[in-house]
């Protein structure tokens, strides 16, 4: 049975995000060696020689339901530059979080963050019919709110002690989500951050 949602591409000005495949490896790494993202403590990036075991691992998920990644192609040059994912899909109520996100660092504050999730949520919604979107992150992980909270999404909560990281220390999770009824004013507000004035 092939786990839902079906697999999909998605198309913008400035990103395409495509099913994460062992092609994107290559890109992947050099993405991942850009800036030593892997540093981070309190997000999970791999290291350069660790892409292709993080491919694998997102794939084996696919295959068990509960993940669908996606490479982030930078349509300026057609590299992948990142990856993100649909994953803690609940199909039963169409709930999807959009997670285990990282870019390379000199594509970052570009417009490709918010066309991605721009795509992705459209998708979600109009395709998808999602009646919820989630985000999570470290509580610690400001950029991450910050970015979070840009694209609209309101927090639910905080689950403290949500998880043992793997230098031992324990996550506090700040939880966002944008439910159906939000969407068209989020829409249109995301399109205007791709489309106003860069002076």
């Amino acid at each position: 049975m092939t786990p839902w949602p079906n697999t999909f591409s998605v198309e913008g000005t400035y990103v395409s995000v495509v099913p994460l495949t062992f092609d994107h490896q290559a890109d992947l790494e050099s993405a991942a060696a850009d800036g030593e993202l892997h540093k981070f403590w309190y997000t999970k990036i791999p290291k350069p020689d660790q892409v292709k075991y993080e491919i694998g691992r997102r794939l084996d998920l696919r295959e068990k339901g509960s993940m669908m990644p996606f490479a982030i192609i930078d349509q300026s040059n057609n590299r992948a530059v990142g990856m993100t994912t649909y994953m803690n899909i609940d199909a039963i109520n169409k709930r999807v979080e959009i997670g285990s996100t990282w870019y390379r660092k000199s594509v970052q504050r570009s417009p490709l963050n918010t066309e991605c999730k721009l795509l992705l949520l459209r998708y979600a919604f109009k395709y998808l019919n999602c009646i919820a979107v989630e985000f999570r992150t470290h509580f610690v992980n400001h950029q991450s709110r910050r970015a979070i909270e840009r694209l609209g999404a309101k927090l639910d909560g905080v689950l403290r002690s949500h998880m043992i990281l793997p230098n031992g220390t324990v996550r506090d999770t700040a939880v966002y989500s944008i439910i159906s009824s939000e969407w068209p004013t989020i829409e249109a507000n995301l399109r205007w951050m791709l489309e106003k004035p860069r002076y």
